[in-house]
């Protein structure tokens, strides 16, 4: 009598024992007595197993039938092991053709898994090409019985919360709704807040424009999720790091006073995620804000999804099942009928291809009223300035920066934006030029600044350098190739005496520093906020930025640049940007600031030479054989048309114990197809005895 799989899972229905290739359990003696009512139990379990992604039957005994109901947590056997899982449906009968085990165990009758976040979840783990139990891992957060307990009653039974598809007519047809002001310069702005306002369900890509103020993205975000709460629908808003969440929260609170607004994010701790999880889950709460996994938050009848800044690298789930916060945003927008925000300073490739699908309405302010709001942009690349300072294509603080910075110091305080954080995060011999590495496991040196006392060791192991020398020449100097935050302090300390430097970066990152002259030096997505605006900034480093092995690496420069640059005052207060960085695509889209205008150029490029955003990815990671052999199971779906690899190739050198990749590039109308395809060959290889494991990961933004 085993636990049987469900026809709802991609492959033939099979008894868990046998995927795993393990004896049946012993039989128990006698069998409980079945429900009386829908006697069988589809649970979804908890594993990292692929060939376990799939719904298992089990029998419903009668004295666990009234807490066994869908939703509820609950621990079962799978080929002799004890897993846990959530009941996802009841049903009177079990096609599997064998013998049920009973369920093990009612762990809580607390319904915590609703059909509306079963549903995303399914749709996540079909996206990524990931399990079920995965996503749900996300979704749910683990339990802490003292905070449950509040709940029971309401969460014993709850009622189905599937929100109204509403349709959006044109924009322009819904009138009679305040405008905010910091919406006002956006067109076509405040017409999507009269849509959020009639309850219907606009999708918009907003090119916000201050970081600070009164019109700061914080600002607009609170703006939209008030009027969609005034519907009587909720909203969700994702962010990418600790310091949006506190903006947006702090907006938030002040644009709904006296409503309460739940916080989701891992560094919160266990308990008070899931007291904020329950509190949505329970209707206490409607609105909701926090990091990537809080995109499968329960909010009920949702009205808005907003993802600000969807292009930060943040957003991307580094475990799996790999998911993009943006993305999830998309399927929730689909799938509950809400609105969708995707706010931000620079516009994504992704967003771009949305907008010129149609699919998203782009909203921005116009030339002159950018002009009137944004600080005065420099590049020490134009011919201009090189003609005026032959040097400054090479130095790393142009005489125009320094100049810009001495006269702004004067007004407040000034901003410089380095590209790595510590004092010499990179080191390489005088001699030779070739990396210096360490002696024991080859990592990367660095030279760091402590206390006063500067060492020079290894980054990985922490070695300290001592008696070093170049294997490759017999150097035994350093030459700095790259200069950190903290170095940058310190030069601008003795080039500024008398002004004040503070740092902001790695563990010491500070969200908002004093509106009173000084230089704050920041690495990139670290820079302070100043309630009244920055006087000028700085941008270094920025060859850097775009000297990355990337396919993204002129759009994330770009970001952060806009980032950086719309936390200055505007032109007419005296506000400043210097960015020394070499001719470039991005740099001019900077001067200009034309996000969206660069996003459709790269999309163009894109397209022309078959790479993301126009068409989909995906990696197969593992061992070559393990590789190989999922290549030739998959062999189907890779000779479709439309469908082309790239690989194998090692990703650690040649040898057999090496990781090796294969890319899969697929159209973007096909991405269903290939994505069960690949799914199934994963599946399929992991179910035979002896296979190694291959890692699937689709649409990783660093894949490229």
């Amino acid at each position: 009598m085993g636990a049987s799989g469900s026809d709802s899972g991609p492959q033939p229905v099979a008894q868990p024992s046998l995927l795993l290739g393990f004896p049946e359990p012993e039989l128990p003696r006698s069998t409980p007595v079945a429900a009386r009512e829908l006697p069988v139990a589809r649970v979804c379990v908890e594993s990292p197993l692929p060939q376990l992604d799939r719904l298992f039957d089990y029998l419903v005994p009668e004295d666990l039938s009234e807490a066994a109901q869908p939703g509820v947590r609950v621990r079962v056997r799978v080929a002799g092991q004890e897993h846990a899982g959530f009941i996802i449906e009841r049903t009177e009968s079990s096609d599997a053709g064998v013998g049920l085990q009973p369920l093990g165990k009612v762990i809580s009758p607390a319904v915590v898994l609703t059909p509306a976040v079963v549903r995303v979840a399914r749709a996540v783990a079909e996206r990524w090409a990931g399990a079920l139990g995965d996503v749900l891992r996300f979704a749910v957060p683990p339990r802490a019985a003292r905070v449950e307990a509040e709940y029971l009653d309401e969460l014993a039974a709850p009622e189905s919360h599937d929100p109204e598809i509403l349709e959006a007519g044109p924009v322009d047809e819904v009138t009679g709704a305040e405008d905010p002001a910091a919406w006002a310069g956006l067109h076509p702005g405040p017409a999507f807040l009269r849509h959020l306002a009639a309850g219907r369900s606009p999708r918009a890509s907003l090119e916000a424009v201050e970081a600070y103020g009164p019109s700061a993205w914080p600002v607009l975000v609170a703006e939209a999720v008030r009027t969609v709460h005034g519907s009587g629908r909720g909203a969700l808003v994702i962010v990418p790091d600790r310091r949006d969440l506190d903006r947006a929260l702090t907006a938030l609170t002040e644009a709904l006073p006296g409503e309460p607004i739940v916080r989701l994010s891992a560094e919160d701790g266990p308990t008070k995620r899931y007291r904020a999880y329950l509190d949505l889950l329970s209707g206490r709460a409607k609105v909701a804000v926090g990091t990537r996994g809080a995109a499968l938050a329960p909010v009920r009848n949702l009205g808005l999804v907003v993802c600000w800044d969807d292009g930060d690298d943040l957003h991307a789930e580094p475990r799996a099942p790999y998911f993009h916060a943006r993305e999830v945003c998309l399927l929730r927008s689909e799938l509950d009928g809400a609105a969708l925000l995707l706010a931000g300073h620079a516009v994504s490739a992704e967003t771009q291809r949305l907008v010129e699908s149609g699919w998203l309405q782009r909203i921005a302010a116009s030339r002159t009223e950018l002009r009137r709001r944004l600080p005065r942009a420099v590049s020490t690349s134009d011919s201009f300035e090189s003609a005026r300072d032959p040097y400054a294509r090479i130095a790393r603080l142009p005489h125009a920066a320094w100049q810009l910075a001495r006269e702004a110091l004067e007004r407040g305080p000034v901003l410089v934006q380095v590209a790595r954080a510590g004092y010499a995060p990179s080191l390489a011999c005088e001699r030779c030029r070739e990396p210096a590495r360490c002696a024991v496991c080859a990592g990367p040196l660095a030279e760091s600044a402590s206390g006063g006392r500067r060492t020079i060791g290894c980054r990985w192991c922490g070695t300290p350098a001592g008696s070093w020398s170049c294997p490759h020449c017999g150097g035994q100097t350093f030459r700095r190739t790259a200069v950190g935050a903290l170095r940058t302090a310190e030069e601008l300390g003795r080039a500024f005496p008398g002004a004040v430097v503070v740092t902001s970066s790695r563990e010491q990152v500070k969200s908002e520093v004093p509106d009173t002259p000084a230089l704050v030096v920041a690495t990139v997505g670290a820079e302070p906020v100043v309630a009244s605006g920055y006087a000028a900034a700085l941008l270094l480093d920025g060859d850097s930025l775009l000297g990355r092995e990337s396919l993204r690496a002129g759009e994330e420069a770009l970001r952060r640049w806009l980032n950086a640059a719309a936390l200055v005052r505007p032109a007419a207060e005296g506000g400043s940007v210097v960015i020394t960085a070499s001719e470039h695509e991005a740099v001019s889209a900077f001067v200009r600031w034309d996000p969206s205008g660069f996003a459709a150029r790269e999309l163009g490029l894109r397209r022309s030479l078959g790479l993301p955003p126009a068409v989909r990815v995906a990696a197969a990671t593992g061992t070559r054989t393990a590789v190989e052999a999922f290549a030739q199971a998959s062999a189907d779906i890779l000779g479709r048309p439309g469908v082309r690899t790239a690989g194998p190739v090692p990703l650690s050198g040649v040898t057999p114990q090496a990781s090796w990749r294969l890319l899969v590039f697929f159209p973007v109308a096909d991405g269903p197809e290939v994505t069960r395809g690949l799914r199934a060959a994963r599946i399929a290889q992991a179910a035979r005895r002896g296979s190694e494991p291959v890692q699937l990961r689709l649409d990783g933004t660093e894949l490229i």
